[in-house]
């Protein structure tokens, strides 16, 4: 990674919980000059499974989904016009690559943007930093909202305190 092209762009999805079955709930990312998105996805009719213990994280109910979320199809374009070209990072690449694979196949659409594994942009010694570093910034933040566009937030100051750990300011 260039040093342009820090801060990192950063992306990041809730789900109706995990493995199979799960779905996106909510993306939220972050660019380089701190321009957010967030956004709730309405679960697409076939979309049904549901884990409360992934609830109870994020505090985002089936209600609200229905109610505030946004059309699979709408999420799906407005990560496109907003990412297109760019490469977005993920700190649970695994699980975000298959969500937002979800989405876009849910309205066959192919991403513009690329979706990276954030620990492609980490050295051993960065990554060897990454929890404690995250545990003290959270520590000493208000950032305590389980949320895609604060997760996204939290993790793209995390990754400029392990890159420039002798940075005043960085939040």
């Amino acid at each position: 990674m260039d040093l342009a092209d820090l801060p990192p762009a950063v992306i990041d999805l809730e789900a109706s919980g995990f493995g199979r079955g799960s779905y996106p709930i909510e993306v939220g990312f972050v660019l380089p000059d701190g321009a957010t998105y967030c956004s709730l996805i309405r679960p697409a009719p076939h979309w049904t499974h549901w884990d409360p213990q992934a609830e109870s994280l994020h505090h985002i109910t089936q209600q609200i989904l229905v109610s505030h979320g946004k059309p699979a199809s709408d999420v799906a374009a407005a990560l496109n016009q907003q990412l297109r070209g760019r490469v977005v990072y993920s700190d649970g690449w695994a699980n975000d690559y298959s969500w937002l694979g979800l989405l876009f196949d849910e309205v066959d659409l192919c991403p513009t943007f690329k979706l990276e594994n954030l620990r492609k942009i980490l050295s051993d010694e960065e990554a060897a930093l990454w929890h404690p570093t995250k545990d003290a910034m959270l520590a000493t933040t208000a950032q305590h909202r389980h949320r895609a566009s604060t997760d996204a937030s939290v993790i793209q100051n995390t990754v400029m305190r392990v890159k420039f750990p002798d940075v005043a300011g960085r939040a």
